[in-house]
């Protein structure tokens, strides 16, 4: 299971409909929060994301995609907690977010660690890997991709029972790569009965940018991308100003990339209630595109098996 849950959705400043940025993601099991920004734990209670997680990814230093980080530490250690949580930004991350935790008055009573990345950083996982990518927002700002290993090959059942190969453990040891060897002396290889490596799933958030080829090769063939979509195209001048991108500039990185679908997030307050001109703009040329909304979850399937 690979979902994405939209805990936050506006830029700058919340809304009535909508908070500032967090995203959490959760996969077998798992739950990882990509941004942080005000309010954050109410909306993972309210939208029922685990606060058992280990790992919080920051893009960049702006106070609506981190300040969370004050009080969701806070609520942690009066929960009891005393696992060591793991805090991810660009060049400063330390700074930053160690003010933040700071502000929370009392000492958490469990560690809180700071980790600088720069962009090409890889964190392999259990499975999967976290990649830095370099995108356009100043002071070293992030995007980030969660990329899944290579799943094995498809088991033929039929072929195998055709081979003589008994239902059970050799099974296994076939579809994990290895020759095994029957009763009666034959050898059989996985070559006979299990098919190619099949993709994992790629999952690409953009963070604060302008459109850029960074993000275009990292999300190249994404099953979902995330991108900003801060403004239309009547302030698409404003966007290049401030380092943002338009929903039609969304729209052409996932198409450049060559994605499976595009979720647009981290929309202008004047755009929070009716977000129809930012989804027209982007499926002008990206028609598999929706506009998250605060609640939103997208299931994250396998292109293989949809």
């Amino acid at each position: 299971m690979l979902s994405v849950t939209f805990l936050g959705t506006s830029a700058s400043r919340p809304t009535v409909e909508r908070g500032v940025a967090a995203i959490a993601v959760q996969r077998e099991g798992e739950t990882l929060l990509f941004e942080c920004g005000e309010g954050t734990q109410r909306q993972m209670m309210r939208y029922g994301a685990a606060f058992s997680l280990s790992e919080i990814f920051i893009s960049h230093f702006h106070a609506d995609h981190f300040l969370g980080v004050i009080g969701l530490v806070r609520t942690l250690g009066l929960q009891g907690r005393d696992e060591p949580l793991h805090l991810y930004g660009p060049k400063g991350a330390k700074k930053h977010l160690g003010a933040a935790v700071e502000l929370g008055v009392e000492r958490p009573p469990f560690d809180v660690e700071y980790h600088e990345l720069k962009a090409g950083d890889v964190l392999k996982r259990d499975g999967y890997a976290i990649e830095a990518i370099g995108v356009e927002h100043g002071r070293g700002a992030l995007g980030y991709a969660l990329r899944e290993e290579r799943r094995l090959g498809r088991f033929n059942p039929e072929k195998a029972a055709e081979l003589g190969v008994p239902e059970g453990a050799l099974w296994g040891r076939l579809h994990r790569g290895e020759t095994v060897e029957l009763e009666d002396g034959r050898k059989v290889g996985p070559e006979d009965i299990v098919g190619a490596p099949r993709p994992g799933r790629l999952l690409v958030y953009s963070g604060d940018t302008r459109p850029c080829e960074t993000l275009v090769a990292a999300a190249e063939g994404a099953d979902l991308l995330i991108h900003e979509a801060t403004f239309s195209q009547e302030e698409k001048e404003r966007a290049a100003e401030t380092l943002h991108s338009t929903a039609l500039e969304a729209g052409q990185v996932a198409l450049a990339a060559g994605v499976r679908q595009l979720a647009l997030t981290h929309l202008s307050a004047r755009f929070s209630g009716a977000p129809g001109i930012l989804l027209d703009e982007a499926k002008e040329v990206f028609p598999e595109t929706v506009v998250a909304k605060d609640g939103m979850t997208i299931d994250v399937g396998f292109a293989d098996e949809e």
